[in-house]
């Protein structure tokens, strides 16, 4: 359907709507459901290649990355974690790390790597990114938080990137902005999915949305 009225208020309510669907998982359920997306992350061949792992640092209604974070570092590859240098522009930089002990809380209470015991990522080839996000389309675009610190990122520093999502919340459309990024692929616990667009900035005035 097309979205009519207010586009923030829309998605505003969509992100509190999924919010607390994520807090009313079932904890065990949710542990399952994490750790089939982690499986399914490390099958892929662009894990596989990748030298190095951008990844973000979950929160307990995300997708649990710390197992996948220490895991990744035991299969020899380098994991860059990201921290918010600048909340008023939403940057952020992505630094790595050598264990979760060298994470701290940061910016929104959310871990972050700790800047004297981390080494600043200025190398970004042979990287695969997992993206965060409370909702994705088909397409690959994602329903973040609302401050833009991905979309800045990865469009700055394209390469393969895995938005990583229960099941239930992918939809068919999201409504998305000239500069939102999409992913090249979508892991669930149920499925993957290849997108049908990838990492191009919307044309100006694509302002609709079907469900």
């Amino acid at each position: 359907m097309q979205v009519k009225g207010d586009i923030r208020q829309y998605k505003r309510q969509l992100r509190d709507s999924v919010k607390q669907k994520r807090r009313d998982m079932d904890p065990q359920l949710k542990k399952e459901k994490d750790q089939k997306i982690k499986e399914r992350v490390q099958a892929l061949y662009q894990y596989k290649q990748a030298k190095q792992i951008f990844c973000y640092v979950s929160t307990p209604i995300e997708v649990d990355t710390k197992a996948l974070i220490q895991e990744a570092l035991r299969h020899g590859k380098r994991v860059a974690v990201p921290r918010c240098t600048d909340p008023e522009h939403s940057v952020m930089e992505f630094f790595y790390i050598s264990s979760l002990d060298d994470l701290a809380p940061g910016t929104f209470g959310v871990l972050e790597p700790d800047p004297e015991r981390a080494v600043k990522v200025t190398d970004f080839s042979r990287a695969l990114s997992i993206v965060p996000g409370l909702c994705f389309d088909y397409n690959g675009y994602r329903l973040g938080y609302g401050k833009g610190y991905y979309d800045r990122f990865l469009s700055a520093h394209p390469g393969p990137r895995v938005g990583i999502v229960y099941s239930e919340f992918v939809k068919y459309r999201l409504y998305h902005g000239r500069y939102d990024v999409s992913m090249d692929l979508i892991v669930t616990d149920r499925y993957l999915r290849a997108t049908a667009k990838r990492g191009k900035p919307s044309q100006p005035g694509n302002n609709k949305m079907k469900s």
